[in-house]
């Protein structure tokens, strides 16, 4: 059967549309894992995603009659736009219906190569049996985004690519798994040829379709799937990507939100591009395969697969890379509350860079800290870190893989403290270099107690912290005179509104 499909392979059209992608080492990437980390850039297609391949090769071999009727297709993203562009260059009509979901950005995208748009449910499923209504209504043929022969022998041309851009040895190729079009494709024609050449399915921790499939030996519907790496967010794979998978695929590993992030960092420092949550899928597993198998010296294909990521979520990916890459280490520790428990607390981080560093008074007696500290040693690193925490005696509590910590209780530490008396709020602003936040509390921190002390290292040259201190008025020209000497630019900032509504 897999030689049905290099033959489909070997005759589809899809260069009337796509590009040949480069192949490109990652040399930081190679450097770090001391493999050779080789990126199929799909991300550089017209519609910055392989998706273009597959919809223009099931959609050249429509018949006249079905080209005169046009195509409808249910997407909320990049096969929508391939399927679009297609029949710009075809010059027929089409009609991507589209969850009321989908971000503007991408309905755009798709309304700029002329189709025809329809805004219908709140998911994938509600827009696919829209679609398909419409498909018979009018009689439309339905253009499949992974369940279709002609698509997948579509997608497969990136394998027929891979060999001949690199005839070397190659250990594996890692490819992001969503319906599982993509992996069927570059499966079916990779073990028709080199079957010594792994192929390994890379998933969401929260939408792997095919490994629980595989581990069944039956396609499962999955009750639910997060919607982080939208662009692989599949409840089911699909009926024929599963058959062909079973036949040729290696094995399927998951990662998490976090390690995705990672390996959207490591794509950027390779290549400058950034990858969508999808399109870095692949990097991710490779990493994780390469640490599991402690593997060196190997060649290894990672596909990009897409860079359609909407702008307003690099700021999460950017706080997420870190702890994904275990170079950041986010806990919550006791200390004192007393004047100088801050300084205190900061030298028993040493001179590690401090990423983040949360308070708000509670109480007379203890305090609890959210802080943030950049390792460079990784887990080993980390273990330090609280061995020193330990032998200080101080409590603590790792939330580096705690979720709710990492998306909203590191931005709620604080609240109300009406039992403070005399606090003064101030903004200030200091040189951004190592050792700088300990030098700050060292010199502010040791007279007047602090009540509210909120930092996060933003990777500027400037610190910025915002500071609540207790200063009795008899004190207020004192610590004038010390504001003076601290040289460091601040702003008063008690009577701000926000202050009094949250904080006060």
């Amino acid at each position: 059967m897999l030689t049905e499909y290099v033959e489909k392979i070997l005759k589809a059209r899809v260069y009337d549309v796509a590009i040949e992608t480069p192949l490109d080492i990652m040399p930081r990437l190679s450097q770090k894992t001391k493999n050779t980390m080789l990126l199929k850039r799909e991300d550089l297609q017209p519609v910055f995603s392989f998706k273009l391949r597959g919809a223009y090769n099931r959609m050249s071999q429509l018949s006249a009659e079905e080209r005169m009727q046009g195509v409808v297709a249910a997407s909320a993203g990049n096969h929508a736009q391939g399927v679009a562009l297609a029949a710009e260059k075809m010059g027929i009509s089409a009609l991507i219906v589209m969850p009321k979901t989908t971000p503007p950005i991408k309905v755009e995208a798709v309304r700029s190569y002329g189709a025809e748009i329809s805004l219908h449910g709140n998911s994938y499923d509600e827009a696919y049996a829209y679609a398909m209504s419409i498909a018979k209504e009018q009689d439309r043929t339905f253009i499949h985004p992974y369940d279709d022969p002609e698509v997948i022998a579509g997608q497969g041309t990136i394998a027929m690519e891979i060999m001949r851009q690199h005839p070397d040895p190659i250990h594996a190729i890692f490819v992001p798994v969503g319906g599982g079009g993509l992996i069927a494709g570059i499966g079916a024609y990779i073990k028709a040829f080199w079957p010594e050449i792994k192929i390994i399915g890379v998933e969401p921790a929260d939408a792997a379709s095919l490994k629980a499939a595989l581990a069944a030996d039956e396609r499962v519907i999955l009750d639910q799937v997060g919607l982080f790496a939208d662009g692989t967010a599949v409840r089911q794979v699909g009926v024929e990507p599963f058959r062909i998978a079973r036949e040729t695929v290696d094995e399927v590993i998951v990662v998490d939100s976090d390690e995705i992030c990672a390996a959207i960092m490591d794509i950027f420092n390779d290549t400058r591009s950034i990858a969508e949550p999808s399109g870095a899928l692949a990097v991710a597993g490779a990493k994780k395969y390469i640490a599991r198998e402690q593997l060196q010296n190997e060649h290894l294909v990672v596909i990009d697969s897409g860079a359609n990521v909407n702008f307003d979520r690099l700021r999460h990916v950017a706080e997420r890379a870190e702890l994904g890459e275990r170079r950041e280490v986010l806990f919550a520790a006791t200390i004192d509350e007393r004047p100088g428990s801050f300084q205190l607390f900061c030298q028993t981080l040493s001179d590690r860079g401090i990423t983040e560093f949360n308070y708000r008074y509670a109480d007379n007696q203890q305090a609890q800290v959210f802080v943030g500290v950049r390792l460079a040693g990784g887990d080993n690193e980390r273990q330090a870190l609280f061995a020193s925490l330990d032998k200080a005696n101080y409590q603590w509590t790792d939330f580096s893989d705690n979720e709710m910590a990492k998306l909203h209780v590191r931005y709620m530490v604080g609240g109300h403290a009406p039992q403070v008396e005399n606090e003064r709020i101030f903004r200030f602003e200091f040189p951004e270099r190592p050792g700088a936040l300990l030098r700050f509390l060292t010199r502010i921190g040791q007279r007047w107690n602090i009540s509210l002390f909120h930092y996060r290292n933003h990777g500027a040259a400037y610190g910025r912290v915002l500071v609540g201190v207790q200063v009795p008025d008899a004190e207020q020209a004192d610590f004038q005179g010390f504001l003076d000497a601290l040289g460091y630019q601040y702003w008063q900032e008690s009577d701000n509104p926000a202050y009094d509504l949250f904080l006060k």
